[in-house]
């Protein structure tokens, strides 16, 4: 045992942790696969990768994710389906419970790590997991700390996770046996019950969009975000499917990250040190950063392999369509690091729209952007989901309601105030579909959204004419360099533009129906960006 782990045993035993626990501190990828490869828990794909899988869970679990209900968050949490309420007995005796669950173990995994990149706002993390495999995960994804950092290194959270403890619904207050608890009082994240490991990536961001807007009036966002040779900022918000990775890893480009970041008066920051990658149909031609991470020291989750070999088939989905990638930044060949930007100059926000309806690219001004950002827009196609036979449109507000226990309006009025004081441009982008509805028109062409999102970055589009649309109100530009004009106005890429209108008023009036429930409390600048029908 050396002196660091001799010095963090009495913290633990205070948390309830006993001493004859064998406590494995702070290993390095190598030690924690070699770990796993005995334990029986994982095997190597032929590039040196440690896959596993997690077990019941293949993805979070939102309807089981709680926040402890208390003085300090009774009025501050916007209660609804994502922030659910636990009372604090609950959390106090579930937390008894996990621990004396680590207890009967024979060792403990703990890590010491940052949250947040920029050091005027990093909080300190000490992770105690189950298994190895979910501490290379933390290794992964948080940042970590060097030899002199470690030396005193007092955690402001803890997390602990025990992904085969189950809780009792009818004792312990929870809705099945898997659960994900937040106590902003105790500083304490209890997780048991899923080896999803998402669920410490996510239960951190849920903190971060907590305390950072209420306690530093910084922006928390769930978005990606590159930097130009010029030092120009760009971030990508979108949900699932929209290209959000694809379109933010540009060779050209550095790569802050690929989902969490800070915004404050002064830069952008990276939450994360790592990615955590989706991985199903994964090709080195479409996404040659990811496939080439995918090496030692990398985590894959709930893949296949090709049979008789050890290579893994990322068309496989028997498992789930979920699978995923977790690597450390630098495993970017782009990488930005530090991970801190300077302000931005170009938003985008990123919707597969499969009605057809909305511009390839179009530009909003402050208000449509709170308003859209609010609404979080994209739409499933048929076959993501069983029973979806015809597009379904899809609103997560700030394109990431699982993770903010804030009032969507706080986040939205911080980022239009950030828009007018920067003079930020922000734009749409549509990766779904022109020409009709899926099943109808065509999937606007990769090269085509490229070409786009570059002259943006690269202001061509300062330079020409733009026509607004005359429901959504966006402004539409009549040319684009490396695209059709054809292309650039929806409906003119219809072959019967009555349908385009009566499904574009569709839309509009999903929309409406969806921001009913955010309306109150709103400026009106906000409401007024809403369609027109």
């Amino acid at each position: 045992m050396n002196l660091q782990t001799q010095i963090l045993q009495p913290e633990l035993f205070q948390l309830g942790l006993t001493n004859n626990l064998y406590i494995h501190y702070q290993l390095d990828a190598d030690a924690l696969t070699e770990q796993t490869l005995t334990a029986g828990e994982g095997t190597l794909n032929d590039t040196g990768a440690l896959c596993i899988t997690t077990g019941e869970f293949t993805g979070r679990s939102p309807l089981d994710k709680f926040i402890v209900k208390d003085l300090i968050t009774e009025n501050t949490v916007n209660w609804n389906e994502f922030n659910i309420a636990i009372d604090e007995k609950y959390f106090h005796q579930l937390r008894k419970k996990l621990l004396h669950y680590l207890n009967t173990k024979e060792a403990i995994w703990v890590r010491d790590a940052y949250a947040c990149a920029d050091v005027n706002y990093k909080i300190k993390i000490r992770v105690i997991t189950e298994n190895s495999w979910s501490n290379l995960f933390c290794q992964n994804m948080f940042i970590s700390p060097t030899e002199d950092e470690l030396d005193g290194f007092k955690p402001d959270w803890h997390i602990i996770q025990a992904p085969n403890f189950k809780a009792i619904p009818e004792i312990d207050g929870t809705r099945q046996h898997n659960f994900a608890i937040i106590s902003f009082k105790h500083k304490t994240i209890l997780i048991g019950g899923t080896g999803y490991t998402g669920e410490i990536k996510k239960g951190i961001f849920t903190v971060l969009n907590y305390l950072l807007p209420l306690e530093k009036k910084v922006l928390s966002m769930h978005c990606s975000a590159n930097v130009g040779n010029d030092g120009d900022v760009a971030i990508f918000f979108g949900l699932s499917g929209t290209g959000k990775t694809t379109l933010s890893a540009d060779p050209k480009r550095k790569l802050s990250g690929d989902d969490e970041h800070g915004w404050t008066n002064k830069s952008v920051f990276n939450f994360e040190g790592g990615c955590y990658a989706k991985c199903i149909n994964l090709s080195e031609e479409k996404e040659p950063e990811i496939f080439q991470a995918i090496r030692s020291g990398a985590l894959v989750e709930n893949t296949r392999f090709y049979e008789g070999t050890n290579t893994i088939d990322f068309s496989n989905q028997s498992i789930t369509e979920n699978t995923r990638v977790s690597y450390p930044l630098h495993f970017i060949s782009n990488a930005l690091q530090p991970s801190i930007a300077s302000i931005p100059k170009n938003i985008f926000f990123l919707t597969c729209d499969a009605y057809g309806v909305l511009p390839p690219i179009s530009k909003l001004t402050p208000e449509q952007a709170m308003y859209q950002f609010i609404s979080g827009y994209t739409a499933k196609v048929a076959g993501t989901e069983t029973g979806i036979t015809q597009p379904k449109a899809t609103f997560s507000a700030c394109f990431g309601a699982p993770f903010l226990p804030l009032h969507p309006g706080i986040y939205a009025e911080m980022l239009g105030k950030k828009i007018k004081e920067n003079n930020v441009h922000v734009w749409m982008i549509n990766t779904g579909w022109s020409g009709g509805m899926y099943g109808v028109g065509k999937r606007i062409k990769l090269s085509y959204t490229r070409a786009m999102i570059t002259a943006a970055l690269n202001g061509s589009l300062q330079e020409v004419e733009f026509e607004q649309h005359p429901i959504f109100g966006m402004m539409i530009p009549k040319r684009c360099p490396n695209v059709p004009v054809n292309v650039l106005n929806p409906r003119y890429t219809w072959s019967n533009r009555t349908a385009y209108d009566t499904t574009a008023k569709e839309l509009a009036l999903l929309f409406i129906k969806n921001f009913e429930k955010y309306a109150q409390g709103l400026s009106d600048e906000i409401l007024k960006a809403a369609p027109k029908i």
